[in-house]
């Protein structure tokens, strides 16, 4: 999923992944041997070492050499360089003739992160309207390559779903993920390319039977789950979008018995034209056309 032209961005993607990252490696590391009391410094620990490297490109320099990264970190050259390779591996960093540069991965992953923030604030009050019409589960989420992430769900009634805020599940056995990947080239060939387990017994596992269904749902704007990732669980969605990519999708899910298909479909569709109209009127979330 490509988010790098996200509009009415403030915050440099970088800033907007670097202290998650830093809390995350912080709380990581920070249990690794002993030293003054029970726990090692987070800057002693290899998480809490990258972090360090990590957080010194938040300036306007683009490129820093191996010198100048050892001046801001503090950290000797010889372990900068092993840190920094394995960084370059990964996509966090990338060589540049004058060093190194934060790679594109770390450029997704935080323009991910922006991205889907302002989309779930945009989307919450209509995806509680619509679990309130339809009686159903809502849920809106935004596709990282083969895969959805749920930015939000609004649970109705007694059902629980297997899903979570931040998790994620495969695209290709998921309303939300067809409903996505069938308006993005590149996602769609990774999604019909990848490996489909079977999970139920609906669960489509041939390429060229989930190549139709992308194909209908480019026609049609709406995707089904038919009992395909959970038994007995079924979901309609529709992505965000106006003519381009989707930005995300939203879907109603719930027990296969209570779907009511025909005014579940008119109402995620209605649902995530109005996400739509509203992120791109506030720039919000921004259209990748």
């Amino acid at each position: 999923m490509s988010s790098s032209s996200v509009r009415g961005v403030s915050a440099t993607p970088v800033e907007s992944i670097i202290e998650p990252l830093r809390e995350c490696m912080v709380s990581m590391g920070s249990g690794h041997g002993k030293e003054t009391g029970d726990r090692r410094s987070p800057e002693r620990t290899v998480l809490g070492r990258v972090a360090s490297i990590m957080e010194v490109f938040n300036g306007g320099q683009q490129v820093l050499s191996l010198g100048d990264l050892s001046d801001r970190t503090g950290l000797p050259k010889s372990t900068l360089h092993r840190l920094a390779d394995q960084l370059c591996q990964v996509g966090w960093l990338e060589r540049d003739p004058g060093g190194y540069r934060v790679g594109m991965r770390l450029f997704e992953l935080g323009s991910l992160a922006v991205e889907g923030h302002r989309l779930q604030e945009t989307a919450f009050p209509y995806l509680q309207a619509l679990a309130a019409k339809t009686g159903m589960s809502a849920q809106l989420g935004i596709l990282d390559r083969t895969e959805v992430v749920y930015l939000e769900r609004i649970v109705v009634g007694p059902v629980r779903l297997p899903t979570r805020r931040g998790g994620r599940q495969p695209a290709y056995c998921t309303a939300l993920g067809k409903a996505m990947a069938a308006f993005d080239g590149e996602a769609m060939r990774a999604v019909v390319s990848s490996p489909m387990p079977r999970r139920t017994a609906n669960t489509i596992t041939e390429s060229f039977a989930l190549w139709t269904e992308l194909d209908q749902i480019r026609k049609v704007g709406i995707a089904l789950d038919r009992s395909e990732a959970y038994e007995e669980l079924v979901c309609v969605a529709a992505p965000i979008r106006d003519s381009g990519r989707a930005i995300g999708a939203v879907s109603v899910t719930g027990p296969a018995g209570r779907m009511r298909w025909r005014m579940a479909t008119e109402a995620v569709h209605s649902t995530a034209a109005a996400i739509w109209n509203a992120s791109f009127r506030f720039g919000s979330a921004g259209a990748r056309m």
